[in-house]
């Protein structure tokens, strides 16, 4: 009797051992996870060994190279004329690409054409196209301040493209110079427009000469002239209002600005027109505008930043033979800085 509950019970537990590893088993399955191994328990003495098990590698998946496109203009000229090779289609392509930066089509083609006479291999492109960009404003100059008595100098162009802050940091460039810096208010159309330059009157210490909002911007002008003469002021600055290029009474206006400001003070040495860096093929029909209206000597590049490269200006001075002057590089009074050709050409070919 003993026996056979001995026999009898090895038979359940081995049936319970059985039944447990199946449901381990089956577990495992389900999750996909490899399933238990049970060893056989081996003679005392010998060495437990894991046969290497053959893996298949997965099939090699060529992978697709990310094109990384060229950040300026001197990389795709670059690769443009790689290997040293020009076809028709590369002088095309740089064509377009600096009509795409804003230098306008006459501008673009023009200096294409000067690069492809100047370019031989092993030559670098892009040093080809700064030396040519450069070539553009040759006899323009350093920007250098008026004189008179006082030296007269009017600043124009349409609103948000910077005018009253140039205007504020010019006042500031001329009082470092030990100049004695009036401002005139003729700006009297725009709201705060005399709050804005009375600002920027007190921080750069020049005399302000304004009247109320509505008033005549001529007679603000010719009091202007008077005031700055009888106070010995060096140079008179010349706020207008921002005006629409495409609204000639406005334009107009400005006209007769100038012709107040001529009578009443004997000429106008300088009419610094204030072109936004970001402004596009827009800025050609600005300049175009105001130059026929007034007669502009300069162009001041105003908003000058990381992500505005300013080829406009090319535009300008190749259609309009207008010279650049001035270029605002930040917000800080100092961020305004005479035009160097060299150091625009290698910012924007960069």
């Amino acid at each position: 009797m003993a026996e056979v509950l001995s026999v009898l019970f090895g038979v359940i537990v081995v049936t319970a051992a059985v039944v447990a590893v199946s449901i381990l088993v089956s577990r495992a399955r389900s999750a996909g996870r490899p399933a238990p191994t049970v060893e056989r328990p081996r003679p005392s003495g010998t060495i437990r060994t894991r046969e290497a098990v053959p893996t298949r590698e997965a099939p090699s998946v060529p992978q697709e190279k990310t094109y990384v496109a060229p950040t300026g203009l001197g990389e795709r000229i670059r690769a443009l004329v790689r290997g040293g090779q020009a076809t028709e289609d590369t002088w095309r392509a740089l064509e377009e690409a600096l009509v795409r930066a804003d230098v306008g089509p006459k501008a673009s083609a023009d200096i294409v054409r000067r690069v492809r006479q100047s370019y031989a291999p092993p030559m670098d492109p892009a040093d080809v196209l700064v030396r040519e960009i450069v070539e553009t404003f040759a006899g323009d100059g350093e920007w250098s301040a008026p004189s008179g008595s006082p030296a007269i100098v009017m600043v124009v162009g349409v609103n948000g493209t910077g005018k009253t802050t140039t205007i504020g940091k010019l006042a500031h460039r001329l009082s470092k110079e030990g100049r004695r810096v009036t401002l005139a208010a003729s700006d009297t159309f725009r709201a705060a427009a005399g709050e804005q330059l009375e600002s920027w009157a007190g921080r750069t210490g020049a005399q302000l000469i304004g009247q109320q909002r509505g008033a005549d911007p001529a007679a603000v002008a010719f009091d202007a002239v008077e005031a700055a003469r009888a106070r010995g002021s060096d140079v008179l600055i010349v706020d207008t209002a921002g005006r629409l290029h495409t609204r000639q009474p406005l334009m107009d206006e400005l006209a007769k600005v100038k012709r107040v400001l001529e009578k009443a003070a004997g000429g106008v040495e300088q009419v610094l027109l204030v072109l936004d860096a970001t402004t596009g093929q827009n800025g050609i029909a600005q300049a175009r505008a105001f130059t026929d209206a007034v007669g502009v000597t300069g162009v001041v590049l105003g908003k000058r930043d990381e992500t505005a490269g300013g080829g406009i200006v090319l535009a300008v001075r190749e259609e309009l033979g207008v010279p650049v002057t001035l270029v605002g590089v930040g917000e800080k009074l100092d961020d305004l800085i005479p035009f160097d050709p060299e150091v625009f050409a290698r910012r924007l070919v960069a």
